[in-house]
């Protein structure tokens, strides 16, 4: 039997997109919309994200993975690399130890976006808008009114909240969130390379935090990767002043030239480094998901899959709700079982950024320590591999 009920996402950026697929391919009338106007996506969002196994399965469960596989590159090793010490420290951790499948995939996000944008028009219970925000909120026992910029108002028995760190609709909800903040800023972009990847996501750490290379498909016939260099702010607003052959010779250097030297083919997007957690993921009527709930550094391709989480939870509990998708007894499962999970990561994730940027010879041999240690027990490196992923 078909579900016909009205929702609301306010937020069109991938994790909203995946939202609005998720319930509209269960059968729910959905709305989606987006304060951006859609020919300005493709200026802004330069990144990639890595897909790891449970966010493919999702993916590919509700009709969006066929439309983006063959753009995706399979992450098969994970290697970290430490040059902040005495001598370079490397060590491989290889998904065929847990599993038959890579850990993950990486996409270029304005692929995915390409490919939920067009499962959207697949589904015909299913409307995006763009140039349109929420402009205020009221909610009682049975319904969600929703004011948009435009003077529409929408009822509805949900709203999905993915309008970002700074979430209007949380904040007027008076849901308060813990923010912190690591004087750290990140670099993205795309470079060419003269050296194979491999299939190898390399974290390459350093003083001030680590420099990420995730692969790509090639870029006019040269290997090529997408990377995260997240440093202190004042280092990064420094380095986005570089010519661009000085800035290729830092950046080659900065990944201890561990695939050659690198050549930049896009320009930098560059965002601060924080962490943010919500006190409560639901209001009345209201979903919080995404960075509108929670926020991690880009370390360990934790935040969209952890949104996806959030996505895939709240779908089980509205589906398994036969009276009322947006009834308090929803959301405060939903909230029950996501908080904790979003707030083991977000220590967790911030204990590692820590770790990483800590400067001096002392910081560098624990380390060093550590990552052997890791590496070397194996018992608790298939733990923490599967743990990284989302199977445990």
């Amino acid at each position: 039997m078909r579900n016909r009920e009205k929702i609301l996402v306010s937020g069109g950026g991938l994790a909203g997109l995946i939202a609005a697929v998720a319930f509209g391919d269960s059968g729910y009338e959905v709305l989606c919309i987006d304060p951006t106007d859609e020919n300005k996506f493709k200026k802004v969002d330069l990144r990639t994200t890595a897909y790891l196994q449970p966010s493919q399965l999702f993916l590919q469960k509700i009709g969006v993975w066929p439309l983006v596989q063959h753009s995706s590159t399979p992450l098969e090793i994970m290697r970290i690399a430490d040059i902040a010490g005495e001598k370079l420290t490397v060590k491989d951790f290889n998904s065929s130890d847990i599993s038959d499948a890579p850990f993950g995939w990486n996409v270029r996000n304005l692929d995915m976006r390409e490919g939920l944008l067009a499962r959207i028009k697949a589904l015909p219970n299913v409307v995006f808008e763009t140039g349109l925000s929420t402009a205020s909120t009221t909610s009682r026992s049975t319904m969600a009114r929703v004011t948009l910029s435009n003077r529409r108002i929408i009822d509805c028995k949900l709203l999905i909240a993915a309008d970002g760190r700074d979430s209007p609709i949380r904040e007027q909800a008076g849901v308060a969130m813990k923010r912190t903040e690591f004087d750290q800023s990140a670099l993205s972009f795309s470079v060419t390379h003269e050296l194979p990847h491999n299939n190898i996501s390399t974290e390459v750490h350093k003083v001030g935090g680590p420099f990420t290379l995730v692969p790509l498909p090639d870029f006019e016939g040269k290997p090529s990767s997408a990377v995260v260099w997240m440093d202190k702010t004042e280092d990064i607003n420094n380095i986005k002043t570089l010519s661009p052959t000085a800035f290729n010779a830092a950046i080659t250097q900065r990944s201890g030239a561990v695939l050659g030297k690198l050549t930049s083919v896009t320009n930098c997007a560059k965002w601060p480094i924080i962490s943010q957690l919500a006190d409560h993921f639901f209001a009345e009527r209201t979903a919080f998901i995404a960075e509108t709930a929670h926020v991690v550094p880009p370390i360990g391709a934790q935040g969209l899959n952890l949104s996806i989480g959030d996505i895939e939870t709240l779908l089980k509990l509205a589906k398994s709700s036969s009276d009322d998708i947006g009834s308090l007894t929803v959301l405060k499962k939903y909230h029950k079982i996501r908080r904790p999970i979003a707030q083991s990561r977000v220590i967790g994730v911030g204990l590692l950024n820590r770790a990483s940027k800590a400067d001096g010879p002392i910081a560098a041999r624990a380390r060093a320590l550590g990552l052997n240690a890791i590496h070397n027990i194996k018992p608790l490196r298939h733990a923490l591999m599967q743990l990284g992923i989302g199977l445990r």
